[in-house]
């Protein structure tokens, strides 16, 4: 992933892992979002392609991170919880208008040409 857009839109992986975010709620932390991904996309993608855009995203003000508490199971290490922000969901709603459009003038130019 890139710097962020002058024009505050996000990039497919950055709108992506802010969705899964917001649908995993109290479970969004790196492995239940590598795997939600995966089952969406059918691709595994990498724990960097992840973890990267994941700090990007918390660095911008988009998705707010948490530590848990330290479990046995993970030898005393703690998870990193993610959450939506207001101003994440706002840029996702902004994503999401602007390839609405892109589509709707898709089907104009098509129903144009026939």
């Amino acid at each position: 992933m890139t710097k962020r857009a002058k024009d505050g839109l996000l990039s497919r992986m950055e709108e992506s892992l802010l969705l899964v975010v917001w649908d995993l709620r109290q479970d969004a932390y790196g492995v239940p979002i590598r795997h939600r991904l995966a089952e969406v996309t059918g691709r595994r993608p990498s724990v960097g392609a992840v973890y990267v855009p994941l700090e990007r995203l918390v660095q911008a003000g988009l998705l707010r991170a948490e530590e848990g508490e330290p479990t046995p199971i993970r030898g005393g290490r703690r998870k990193r919880y993610y959450r939506l922000t207001p101003r994440g969901l706002k840029a996702l709603q902004e994503t999401r208008r602007v390839t609405e459009r892109l589509w709707a003038g898709k089907a104009e130019w098509k129903a144009r040409r026939t």
